[in-house]
């Protein structure tokens, strides 16, 4: 089994350390009512949300999706954790939801910070039955011909049109930033990212370029667009800077502000983007491939990305401004510029 990887697996790490300080962390010190409600994912006994800045937190726990998206969830489970119960065929991205109204609507006087991470679209694929059948007769568009994908993708856009729809009528919405995107690319044997290649686990594009949208009345413009690159390490500084908070002199952070961009007040300086995971994810747990990742790490330098993968040191560079698809390989024709970035990176992984 050994020779299915080129490289020694090594055991992932699955818990955020306590000694980090967290983003709930400062805006707790800053003040905020911190919530959490959905997807964890960085550890368990001992590494919750409250273990880490959250004083709310239902639902999280060390594993990355649940039993099933249909109350009772199989409750056994121990990482739906502080779920009350619910009613039979209660939908857990609209539970999830719920929860996290009935926290707004217990901040009103309170600043406060709600991180609503869905389980949905993860594994397992599992849609409300009545929005699957708005989609089987509806023409694929790009290779998305998965209904219930899509029911699933709609589930959780009705969520977030409540959870604004709760902030109107509350009157926060002027003083509330709502940030909208996910953590990675689509699951490729269930729906499809073209025109971008790949899908999650992937540092081509279709696993790492995602949506991002924020609603923030009277800062943000409706409908206005940028193209602007961020990453999800600026989300930090970010939400720090509008809250206002304290970050003490010696806490580094990867990440850029990009307030500047929402207030279209300035531009984010030139900084190189990085992606790095040089393992194989859980391959220290089976004997048997393929594996759900390949090692590598990419690096952004304006137009041009370069994906380095471990296995055998080869490297693939990319114009992402003529080529999104990332479907015609330059490192060859323009060496100059894939040793460039090459060094960059290695510069990068010495720290």
């Amino acid at each position: 089994p050994t020779e299915l990887r080129k490289l020694v697996p090594v055991t992932n790490q699955t818990e955020l350390s306590l000694e980090v300080v967290t983003l709930a962390e400062t805006l707790a010190d800053a003040g905020y009512t911190t919530g959490h409600a959905g997807k964890w994912h960085l550890g368990g006994e001992g590494f919750l949300p409250q273990d880490q800045g959250f004083t709310w937190s239902i639902a999280g726990d060390e594993q990355g999706s649940p039993p099933g998206y249909f109350y009772p969830y199989e409750r056994g489970q121990h990482f739906l954790r502080d779920l009350e119960e619910g009613k039979e065929g209660e939908y857990l991205a609209d539970r999830l939801v719920e929860e996290s109204i009935r926290f707004i609507e217990r901040q009103t006087d309170t600043p406060f910070f709600l991180y609503l991470s869905h389980y949905s679209v993860h594994t397992p694929i599992q849609g409300k039955p009545e929005l699957a059948a708005r989609y089987v007769d509806k023409a694929a568009a790009d290779g998305q011909d998965n209904p219930t994908y899509a029911a699933m993708v709609q589930s959780v856009d009705e969520g977030v049109g409540r959870i604004i729809d709760t902030l109107d009528q509350l009157g926060l919405a002027e003083n509330t930033v709502v940030i909208f995107y996910s953590d990675n690319g689509g699951f490729g044997p269930a729906t499809s990212m073209l025109p971008l290649r790949g899908s999650k686990g992937m540092l081509y594009e279709g696993g790492i370029r995602v949506p991002l949208i924020v609603r923030w009345p009277g800062y943000v413009e409706p409908g206005s667009v940028t193209n602007e690159p961020v990453i999800g390490t600026d989300f930090y500084p970010t939400l720090a800077e509008i809250a206002g908070a304290n970050l003490e002199s010696d806490h580094i952070l990867d990440g850029t502000s990009f307030l500047p961009v929402l207030r279209e007040t300035g531009e984010i300086q030139a900084r190189d983007l990085v992606w790095h995971f040089p393992a194989y994810l859980e391959a220290d747990r089976s004997v048997s491939g393929p594996w759900r990742t390949t090692p590598a790490s990419a690096i952004r330098r304006g137009a041009y990305k370069l994906i380095y993968f471990f296995e055998d040191g080869r490297s693939e560079l990319y114009d992402l401004t003529e080529d999104v698809s990332e479907s015609n390989d330059l490192s060859l024709k323009m060496p100059e510029v894939t040793d460039e970035l090459d060094a960059a990176l290695q510069a990068w992984w010495e720290g």
